[in-house]
């Protein structure tokens, strides 16, 4: 059958990486979780490398944890957000904790924390130095797999949402089968794949936004797209760039170009390092980073391998000793700050729909994300849509297939997003992004999202956080946009069906 009765009216939960799995584990009822591989597979959360942030230790407070990520967004954070998502740093650590999290102590009762760029404090709580990711997916994972209530699909992603009336009345799977729900909870995760070298698995396209956008819920902060500074960069046949964390520059890397000369400060916030590591590129110089152990008190108080086991691999494996060698770098693609529009419940604009992680937009990032509040809020937004699913009405479903929609394409416009929408933009090149990818928008999801990105950066006539128009600097009063279909000129929903 077409239709998975099994599932009817259970929550449906499209994406695994940490704010997937934290919904799940957070839910009072059988749920149902999609993931594109195996478990933990194809997760951007697994990757993640520095680690948690949150207000812990003897010298942090929430209020300063709070003024960080407000500096960092640059006038466009939702304050509110803020001082929910972050106030609920030190409660997620203790579950994360009670979960099986082997988060690296110092002695036997204190975390051992790092310092990452624009924190004011140590608040970085890490597994295996740079195993953060993996180290916290693997305990929940764990957890998931001991309870019978949680299905997991591997390799099954969501393809459509089927909305009447305003409201979601079941997923359509791409394997062409049907789930009535009115539950529908995306995890995602973000858009960063859509570019050429980019530090995203290369399932993170933004299909997730496509899907809600195409039913008729809105978008925000789509322009915002983090570029990280510090990509291995070597050549990976078309595979993601390694990421060489922001926690080696919070121990002492540093910056220096060919000649061995520095050239920024390494702990501004990751979009002014980016932008300073481009500039100087772009006038001829090569970019690494000095991470090896230093003398007279410079550098790396322990050796690099040591220290970060995981980057030290991944170095190794392009031919790079960085206990002993500088390490080349370059900026890609990491993050993006936009995404479905959702509240503090994590509800979206259509009824029955949540996001969560980096798919949505809460608010908290604004313009630029403070680094490694990402993981903080994947968990927290997770747990706050499963108890808003678990005081929702449950409904009786049809198990009558509907009308399948179109499937939609999936072409590569990695070099042309990497042009028109990179760290340094103009009208001139969004313009021509536009321009290309709106026409395609109407039957390919990642023209969708590129077109929404490239649309909202247009709007956009000033420079703030990630975003940087060379041709309008200046800043403008702060304002967030959000991103319906008809911004970029395509009809309502009932278009993309047969």
């Amino acid at each position: 059958m077409m239709t998975l009765t099994r599932f009817a009216g259970w929550p449906v939960i499209a994406g695994a990486g940490l704010a997937g799995l934290s919904a799940a584990l957070h839910l009072d009822r059988p749920c149902v979780v999609l993931t594109p591989g195996a478990l933990g597979e194809e997760a951007a959360s697994m990757l993640a490398q520095g680690g948690f942030a949150a207000a812990v230790g003897h010298d942090d407070s929430i209020s300063l944890h709070v003024a960080d990520t407000l500096a960092a967004g640059d006038g466009l954070c939702d304050r509110k957000v803020v001082e929910t998502i972050i106030g609920a740093g030190p409660s997620a650590i203790h579950t994360l904790l009670g979960w099986g999290v082997a988060f690296t102590r110092k002695g036997s009762d204190t975390l051992d924390l790092h310092l990452e760029a624009a924190h004011s404090r140590a608040r970085i709580a890490h597994v295996r130095g740079d195993g953060s990711g993996a180290g916290i997916m693997q305990a929940l994972i764990a957890q998931v797999r001991n309870l019978p209530r949680i299905v997991v699909l591997d390799g099954v992603t969501l393809e459509h949402i089927h909305a009447v009336d305003g409201r979601v009345r079941g997923v359509w799977l791409n394997t062409g089968q049907f789930i009535p729900t009115n539950s529908c909870i995306l995890a995602s995760g973000g858009a960063g794949a859509l570019y050429a070298g980019a530090t995203s698995p290369n399932s993170n396209t933004g299909r997730g936004m496509a899907a809600a956008a195409r039913a008729g819920a809105q978008l925000a902060d789509m322009e915002f797209v983090q570029f990280h500074p510090t990509a291995l960069n070597v050549e990976t046949g078309g595979a993601r760039l390694p990421l060489i964390s922001e926690a080696v520059r919070g121990a002492g890397g540093v910056l220096v170009d060919e000649t061995g000369e520095r050239f920024t400060d390494e702990l501004q916030s990751r979009d002014r390092v980016s932008r300073a590591i481009a500039g100087h590129r772009s006038e001829g110089h090569q970019v690494f980073l000095d991470a090896r152990t230093g003398k007279s008190g410079k550098g790396l108080k322990r050796v690099f391998s040591r220290q970060f086991p995981g980057i030290a691999l991944s170095c190794l494996h392009y031919g790079i000793d960085p206990d002993r060698e500088l390490i080349p770098v370059r900026p890609a693609v990491h993050y993006h700050m936009g995404g479905v529009a959702t509240d503090l419940h994590g509800r979206a604009s259509l009824s029955g729909l949540w996001a969560c992680g980096e798919v949505a937009c809460t608010g908290l990032h604004g313009a630029n994300r403070l680094a490694s509040n990402s993981l903080l809020e994947a968990f927290v937004m997770g747990r706050s849509v499963a108890w808003d699913v678990n005081n929702s009405p449950r409904e009786r479903h049809s198990c009558q297939d509907p009308d399948r929609p179109v499937r939609m394409g999936a072409a590569s416009f990695g070099v042309q997003m990497e042009k028109g929408a990179g760290i340094l933009r103009d009208q001139d090149g969004l313009g021509a992004l536009s321009s290309y990818l709106a026409p395609l928008a109407g039957r390919d999801d990642h023209a969708l999202v590129g077109a929404a990105i490239a649309s909202a950066a247009l709007r956009r006539c000033e420079s703030r956080g990630s975003h940087w128009r060379i041709d309008c600097q200046m800043t403008a009063r702060a304002e967030r946009f959000h991103f319906t279909l008809k911004d970029i000129g395509l009809q309502e929903r009932s278009s993309v069906y047969a």
